[in-house]
């Protein structure tokens, strides 16, 4: 029997490619979609459409698809959990304290789910050798290119590949009598690690790590250069989903 699924922000350049996914896999079926506006034509005919999520019932779904806005992933998420639906999020804008309450509220909901900043596989692949490369560089800076109507910055693929850096990396500081003559020329600061956002049209989902050490340098670069890219790592997470019995982060926790 095929396990439905529910799609958050099915109108949506993501979501869109989500409902060629899914509909190409035998196991599973687009039971439901919740965007603002009404797009049934998007949608298998069997498929229900909603604009709020106050309009979905429990037992619409087993797995929620969330590709939607930064403003809006927390009280998704939190819904498809209190209405037995294992989250899949791809989502970016989620803070550490509301990772946080979502864990607890999936434990408390005994369900499974996974949140992962980015579904590419090249990204998870950047992220893992960016975290053993820092080890031996401690001196890095991030660049993440993004298309123009990307919501947040930094991506959260930056944000997640900052943190990765960081627990290898010995606490450093490049250059701390810098000044700044136009400020925040510099980028953002996590932990002494500067991350810089690009937003321009023509551009999907690209990100730069730099490394420079004494009479040498590393860069670590990874480009999407068409959605469809992050459709191999959705597929794991379906796949993989039901296996859960927590709400895990980063797509490389389940591959």
């Amino acid at each position: 029997m095929s396990k439905k699924v529910l799609i958050a922000g099915y109108t949506g350049s993501m979501g869109q490619k989500v409902i060629e996914l899914i509909n190409s896999l035998p196991d599973f079926e687009i039971s439901a979609g919740l965007a603002p506006t009404v797009q049934k034509e998007l949608l298998p005919e069997t498929a229900q459409v909603f604009t709020k999520l106050t309009e979905i019932p429990a037992g619409i779904a087993e797995i929620w698809i969330d590709f939607t806005v930064p403003s809006s992933v927390f009280e998704n998420v939190s819904y498809a959990l209190n209405h037995q639906m294992k989250p899949i999020v791809g989502t970016t804008g989620l803070t550490d304290e509301q990772v946080t309450t979502l864990k607890k509220l999936a434990l408390d909901n005994h369900l499974g789910g996974l949140i992962a900043p980015n579904f590419g596989l090249s990204a998870v692949l950047l992220m893992k050798f960016a975290r053993e490369a820092a080890k031996y560089f401690p001196d890095v800076e991030i660049i993440e290119m993004h298309h123009a109507d990307k919501k947040d910055a930094p991506s959260g693929t930056a944000l997640a590949t900052a943190k990765l850096i960081n627990e290898t990396r010995l606490p450093h500081q490049t250059n701390t009598d810098e000044v700044e003559t136009l400020a925040n020329v510099r980028g953002g600061d996590y932990k002494g690690i500067k991350i810089h956002s690009v937003r321009l049209p023509g551009y999907i989902a690209h990100e730069e790590v730099l490394f420079g050490g004494p009479g040498e340098a590393l860069t670590i670069r990874q480009d999407s250069f068409d959605r469809a890219s992050f459709m191999s790592g959705v597929k794991v997470a379906l796949e993989k989903v039901g296996e859960l019995s927590k709400l895990v982060f980063g797509l490389e926790k389940i591959l």
